[in-house]
């Protein structure tokens, strides 16, 4: 499970952003849906603010076409974004949504260092499931394949081992073994050498 609050105090501690303004980077007046739960929020408010900043860095310096292709993504996160309006936990929804573009700007935008997936072998599942980890960025994060579908989960604190969880998605290797849960699917992995 994400202990999302516990990762947003820590980004907010570390962000010089996050201290500048107790509300998120838009108009509260004009929220409606879920962002009226984000202006409601100071962790969700900060979370904002560092996105619109990540996403004005990622954006900074990109050619003409990049930055259309960069602001359609952004108009289709806010739409998937809103949708938590209707989840049963709209806070978490709302906080996982924030990590997840977080980490995508900043893997796009080359601030994460791409190392080579890690192939694992998963007994009697015949799909590949790889992992590439970005624990250079903030949050710490990983992108999982397994066959033809992709996620991203958000590294968590554990006492040993390392664990990364996302909707539906949980990675824990301790080891050399890895156990995932792939959205109902549940298999143990060994890093292929």
């Amino acid at each position: 499970m994400i202990h999302a609050k516990g990762l947003i105090l820590a980004l907010s501690a570390a962000s010089p952003l996050a201290m500048a303004d107790a509300g998120p980077s838009y108009d509260c007046a004009q929220a409606q849906g879920i962002e009226r739960q984000v202006c409601a929020s100071a962790e969700l408010s900060a979370l904002d603010r560092q996105l619109a900043e990540v996403y004005k860095k990622a954006l900074a310096g990109t050619d003409a076409a990049t930055q259309r292709r960069m602001r359609a993504e952004q108009r289709g996160w806010i739409r998937g974004r809103d949708e938590c309006g209707k989840a049963s936990d709209p806070n978490r929804c709302a906080t996982l949504s924030y990590l997840r573009r977080l980490v995508e700007l900043r893997i796009q935008s080359g601030e994460g260092v791409l190392l080579k997936a890690v192939e694992f072998s998963c007994g009697e599942h015949r799909k590949v499931f790889t992992a590439t980890f970005y624990n250079d960025v903030e949050p710490k994060a990983a992108v999982f394949s397994y066959g033809d579908d992709q996620t991203i989960a958000i590294g968590q604190r554990t006492a040993s081992g390392a664990r990364y969880s996302g909707e539906g998605m949980d990675f824990w290797e301790h080891q050399g073994e890895a156990r995932v849960n792939w959205y109902g699917t549940r298999m143990t992995c060994k890093a292929v050498s």
